[in-house]
């Protein structure tokens, strides 16, 4: 597969091409991550971060590569860079968030009275939906956290990560469910 057909599969958001894209140079990521980074963090959520980095504002930073190298060769510098900031601005492990990672049951006297045919409904809806996300621990967070309302340090601990990436891996997790709940609404609309 040449460098445009690369460039211009993963503008276009088609799957196999990412895909192929993530597994060609998933050494390349690993091996700056583990070069740049002198405390550990989740691969897998730096090379996320990567991905985001270079699909955001519709893939424009993809769109400035000028094929006046590989692709390899221009893809090697912007990693580089990328994950010096991402150290630099230590946005992979900062515990400091002010944001809650979830809320607690109870914080409502409006919430200890639920229907219950209603809650049943809307756990069969939930389980309809997680059963439709593709990435399983998106799901194990969203259940952990929320559902089974666990404490974040005990899961992290139970994953092998930090508290600041299991923020971040929850922030994907509940943007997924969203979308796959908004692709499930427009099924149901469209019949």
């Amino acid at each position: 597969m040449t460098d445009k057909e690369i460039i211009e599969g993963l503008v276009n958001r088609d799957n196999r091409i990412t895909g192929y894209f993530l597994e060609k140079y998933r050494p390349l990521f690993l091996n700056a991550i583990q070069v740049i980074f002198d405390y550990p963090v989740d691969k897998d959520e730096c090379i996320n971060e990567l991905y985001f980095y270079l699909m955001k504002e519709d893939a424009a930073k993809l769109k400035a590569f000028e094929y006046r190298s590989t692709l390899g060769c221009w893809l090697k510098k912007v990693v580089i860079r990328f994950f010096r900031d991402l150290r630099d601005t230590r946005r992979v492990i900062d515990d400091n968030s002010k944001e809650p990672l979830y809320e607690k049951k109870g914080n409502n006297q409006d919430d200890e009275v639920i229907d219950t045919l209603a809650a049943d409904e809307a756990k069969a809806d939930l389980e309809h939906l997680f059963a439709l996300m593709k990435n399983e621990r998106y799901v194990m967070v969203i259940r952990a956290l929320v559902l089974e309302d666990r404490e974040p340090e005990q899961i992290a601990r139970f994953m092998g990560i930090t508290v600041a990436n299991l923020y971040n891996i929850k922030k994907r997790a509940l943007a997924s469910l969203a979308k796959v709940a908004i692709n499930e609404r427009r099924k149901y609309e469209n019949k």
